[in-house]
């Protein structure tokens, strides 16, 4: 593929995962809410929820370094996720 139609699909692949993954923001700065009033009522805080935000800040940084060119590893929802999901499979 050229470099031309390389920076095209990337167009493509910013529109759709700068979408999924803003409202997952939203979605992570709920649960990173629940986290701390839960933390501060209980004395500890919730492991799997502190897990679920960071497969969100691991996305985010695969995201960042597709866009400025730096990997060629397309973000979410463009790559597997199972590898990031298979920590929370019992």
């Amino acid at each position: 593929m050229g470099e031309r139609t390389e920076i095209l699909v990337r167009i493509g692949v910013a529109i759709v995962s700068g979408i999924v993954l803003g409202v997952w923001r939203w979605f992570v700065i709920v649960i990173g809410f629940i986290n701390w009033i839960y933390t501060l009522f209980a004395g500890k805080r919730m492991k799997e929820l502190a897990e679920m935000s960071e497969v969100w800040n691991t996305q985010i940084y695969v995201f960042l370094r597709y866009m400025t060119l730096v990997s060629n590893e397309r973000p979410f929802p463009f790559e597997s996720l199972t590898k990031n999901f298979s920590k929370f499979k019992k």
